[in-house]
C-alpha cells in the first residue's frame, strides 16, 4: 500500500514539477536528473581509480606522487591480472593499531585526508580484525586453552566416577 502511493506521489511530483514543466516530459526530467551535478559529485572521479601497471621509473614516480607517497616507499600489488594496477601495496595493519591520540583528519577512521588506503579496507576497520601482537604467542594459548579443557573433563570423570550426594537426616 505505502510503495503503491509512494510511487504514485513520486510520478505525480516528476509530472507536475518544474522539471516536467520546463523540459517538456517526464522521461527527459529524468534523464537530466540523473546526470546532474549531485549525481556526479557522488560516485568516484576517474584520478580516484587505478591507473595501468607502471612498467618504467617515470610511470612508477608519477604513481607514488598521484597517491602522496615517497617513490621509495611506493611498491604496487604484482601485476597478476586481478585489476589492481598502479596502486600501492600498503601495509596489512589494522586500524587499531595507529595511535589514537594522534590528530586525525577523520578520529574515527584514523586516517588523514587524501591518505590511500587499503585495498581490503572494509575489512581492517576498528570494530573487525584487529592485527596488533597478541600479548602472550599462539601455541602457548592453545596449550592454555587444551589444558584447561583437559583439566576440566578429568574433574568431570572424577565426578562421575566418584559421586557425593547430600546428607539425608
Amino acid at each position: 500500500m505505502m510503495a503503491a502511493l509512494s510511487a504514485r506521489w513520486v510520478r505525480g511530483l516528476t509530472r507536475r514539477s518544474a522539471f516536467g514543466v520546463c523540459f517538456g516530459s517526464r522521461d527527459r526530467a529524468a534523464f537530466l536528473l540523473q546526470r546532474s551535478a549531485v549525481r556526479a559529485a557522488s560516485g568516484v572521479s576517474k584520478n580516484d581509480l587505478p591507473g595501468p601497471y607502471p612498467n618504467t621509473p617515470e610511470e612508477r614516480a608519477a604513481a607514488a606522487k598521484k597517491y602522496n607517497m615517497r617513490v621509495e616507499d611506493y611498491e604496487p600489488y604484482p601485476d597478476d591480472g586481478m585489476g589492481f594496477g598502479d596502486y600501492p601495496k600498503l601495509p596489512e595493519k589494522s586500524q587499531q593499531e595507529r595511535d589514537p591520540w594522534y590528530s586525525w583528519d577523520h578520529p574515527d577512521l584514523r586516517r588523514n585526508w587524501g591518505e590511500p588506503i587499503q585495498w581490503d579496507f572494509d575489512m581492517y576497520t576498528r570494530n573487525r580484525v584487529d592485527t596488533s601482537p597478541t600479548a602472550l604467542p599462539w601455541n602457548t594459548m592453545c596449550k592454555y586453552l587444551f589444558g584447561f579443557i583437559g583439566f576440566m573433563l578429568f574433574m568431570f570423570w572424577v565426578g562421575e566416577k566418584y559421586p557425593v550426594y547430600p546428607p539425608v537426616v
